[in-house]
């Protein structure tokens, strides 16, 4: 049998194979939230529904170069649309629920979708986005019929493993949001990557169970998470977003073997009350980035499974991962593994040349042997620069600052851009943050820079704290205990309590949005100003 070059080929083979075996899963809890029915859609299920959708679409002329927009969460039919437009070569464009008008407007007009397939409340917000944007795409709710797309029918194609699968857009944090163009090799290889890589990551054919908060407009969900299930035969359960109260319900009630995560959920999970259910679930791992250093080896000794560190983007997928998934995974510091043959790295510093040894530096990576861009992203839709920049020298230089250790393993710093350099001092956020969670006073806390006239930059630190009526006192204490644990310039020299942070979907902390949030509390007088109190410990 040829092996499957489409998203919609690898679907189909699959579900041919597992019939009425469970493909995804609908928890009560997501059911209630979204209207839909819950309990198992089967493989076999969901391959009809999909057939259906894809003679609608080919009735109604969709076809190669057409693209349509998705802004419907993480219910299954998303999956259900992406599958049988794939089927046809057309290219799906998730939208992230959380846009607003003018961002939506943005996304129809630069990627020229012509149609988009909506949440029902917001159909009239999507379709005012498209007249702002000259695109007046038809926008589509519910079973209604398939409507002609903007610009006319275009052959349909099978496709192969280099047309383009789906558009994703990056977060945006400096000026407009970059469309990733993605091809069906780049999802298949995602899959099958998960399925082989082997170690501590040891999938079962037709076996396992996976649950997953993240949502489907991120590579961790729609390429790594549902791909993998796919490759597998497995099941998948997709929450609407992640719920910490009700979370290990959800684990436990899934049957999950595997779990994703990212950012601060672990951190948020620790800080709940212990108690006697910790440990039952059948979960054998999970899988994902941004655990606290501090919290990886508590957390692994209270619910009993490894969270497993790995490394990757939107533009590398997984031809350019690497992962912890092999022991020593040096638990408790901020070590994600290292690369497996098949990714070459370099490390380097501001002038582009190599680091010397496990000095910190720009990561770069690509492919082993002839392709250097084998499950990458294609390109930066409409931007060749920006696409020339990124793999400048033949290395997609990644934005993010890394050491490797004596052993070769590479231990993450931070984002480029979040370096807080005060007096001559490089300053990691994450690794502030990572201190300052361990505080018995600190439920969440975030920091960013904010521009001091005799240091160039200063620590700030936006901090939720466990009980009401935080106050100056308590932000004294804070610093006064941050100098006992770091060096006296990474303490926090501004402090001030909210009632949350600004978080994405994938529960990381919004970093562009962060530095605005700092401005504006700064701007509003919400800071105490403790930079008395940073003095060099002798």
């Amino acid at each position: 049998m040829t092996a499957a070059t489409t998203v919609y080929a690898r679907f189909r083979e699959t579900a041919l194979r597992r019939g009425e075996a469970g493909f995804l899963n609908v928890l009560p809890e997501t059911s209630g939230i979204y209207g839909i029915a819950a309990g198992e859609i089967t493989y076999r299920t969901m391959l009809e529904r999909v057939e259906r959708w894809r003679e609608a679409f080919a009735s109604g002329g969709y076809g190669e170069g057409h693209r349509v927009g998705l802004l419907l969460q993480n219910r299954p039919v998303f999956i259900e649309l992406w599958f049988a437009l794939n089927a046809l070569g057309v290219s799906v464009v998730p939208i992230n629920p959380d846009l607003r008008l003018s961002e939506i407007e943005y996304i129809i007009a630069h990627s020229e979708m012509n149609a988009a397939f909506v949440l029902a409340d917001r159909r009239d917000e999507v379709e005012t986005a498209a007249r702002q944007a000259g695109r007046p795409i038809p926008v589509v709710t519910g079973e209604g019929s398939v409507p002609v797309p903007l610009g006319g029918a275009r052959p349909a194609s099978t496709g192969d493993g280099a047309t383009e699968c789906a558009l994703l857009y990056t977060s945006g944090t400096t000026g407009q949001p970059k469309g990733c163009v993605l091809t069906n090799t780049y999802f298949l290889h995602s899959g099958n990557w998960y399925r082989d890589v082997g170690g501590l990551i040891d999938l079962k054919m037709d076996g396992e169970r996976m649950i997953t908060p993240l949502p489907l407009f991120h590579m961790n969900a729609m390429a790594v998470s549902l791909m993998a299930m796919l490759s597998v035969g497995g099941c998948l359960t997709m929450l609407d977003r992640f719920h910490p109260r009700s979370w290990w319900a959800s684990v436990r009630d899934s049957r999950a073997t595997c779990l994703h995560y990212l950012g601060v959920m672990p951190s948020m999970l620790m800080s709940a009350p212990e108690t006697d259910q910790d440990r039952t679930h059948t979960v054998r791992f999970g899988f994902g980035a941004g655990v606290d250093k501090l919290l990886h080896a508590p957390f692994e000794a209270r619910f009993g499974f490894p969270l497993l560190e790995a490394w990757a983007m939107t533009e590398t997928g997984s031809g350019g991962v690497i992962a912890a998934n092999v022991e020593p995974r040096k638990v408790g510091t901020s070590c994600f593994g290292r690369p497996a043959a098949e990714v070459e790295i370099r490390i380097v510093d501001d002038s582009g040349n190599d680091a010397p040894g496990d000095a910190p530096g720009e990561l770069l990576v690509r492919r082993a042997g002839t392709d250097p861009r084998y499950g990458f992203f294609r390109e930066y839709l409409k931007n060749p620069e920006a696409t020339a920049e990124a793999w400048a020298g033949g290395w997609l230089h990644t934005g993010d600052i890394v050491s490797r250790d004596a052993d070769g393993d590479l231990h993450f710093v931070d984002r480029k851009k979040n370096v807080i350099r005060r007096s001559g001092e490089n300053i990691a956020a994450v690794e502030v943050e990572s201190v300052l969670n361990r505080h018995g006073a600190i439920r969440q806390a975030a920091v960013a820079a904010t521009p001091d006239q005799v240091r160039g930059d200063e620590v700030a630190a936006v901090i939720v704290a466990e009980a009401a009526g935080a106050d100056r006192a308590l932000a004294e204490d804070i610093v006064r205990w941050s100098l006992e644990q770091m060096a006296y310039y990474k303490a926090p020299g501004w402090i001030a309590f909210v009632d949350s942070l600004p978080l994405t979907a994938t529960e990381k902390i919004q970093r562009g949005s962060l530095k605005d949030f700092v401005a504006r509390l700064m701007r509003e007088g919400a800071f105490f100003d403790l930079r008395d109190l940073k003095k060099r410990q002798v």
